[in-house]
């Protein structure tokens, strides 16, 4: 266990940020599977600017790779250019 003051702080603000990125995670990867499964043009092409800023959010943060987030984007992108 942690014993000075700054110690323990940064352990319950960890937690804190983890909880927050795995959830943000989370509703991302929910949102890019709705996505894929959507075989409506105008559904899809309604929901892809908020899964990108979804994703660039994550990549800012630094919860995953800059360049994860760039080729998820170019297959979802990719995949409703050929729905419509």
């Amino acid at each position: 266990m942690a014993n000075h003051k700054s110690a323990i702080k940064r352990i319950r603000a960890n937690a804190a940020k983890r909880l927050r990125n795995r959830y943000q995670a989370k509703t991302t990867r929910n949102a890019i599977k709705k996505l894929r499964n959507t075989t409506d043009a105008t559904e899809a092409k309604a929901l892809l600017p908020t899964v990108v800023s979804m994703l660039d959010r994550l990549a800012k943060k630094n919860v995953i790779h800059k360049k994860k987030a760039s080729n998820n984007k170019s297959k979802l992108t990719k995949f409703v250019n050929k729905l419509g």
